[in-house]
């Protein structure tokens, strides 16, 4: 794909859906990704303080 492609699908959807919307769109995909890699972090420290069994 160009740039000029690009572009127009660009506009295309501003004009179909709206700034805001996408926006909004934008806004719940970063809210999205940044509660997954906390949840991540926080499995992975849990499992870090968890005691181990010596001798198996």
């Amino acid at each position: 794909m160009g740039p000029w492609e690009i572009v127009i699908i660009c506009v295309a959807a501003v004009v179909l859906f709206g700034g805001a919307k996408i926006a909004g769109l934008g806004k719940n995909a970063g809210k999205a990704i940044h509660d997954f890699k906390a949840e991540l972090n926080k499995d992975d420290k849990a499992e870090a303080e968890k005691p181990t069994e010596a001798g198996q």
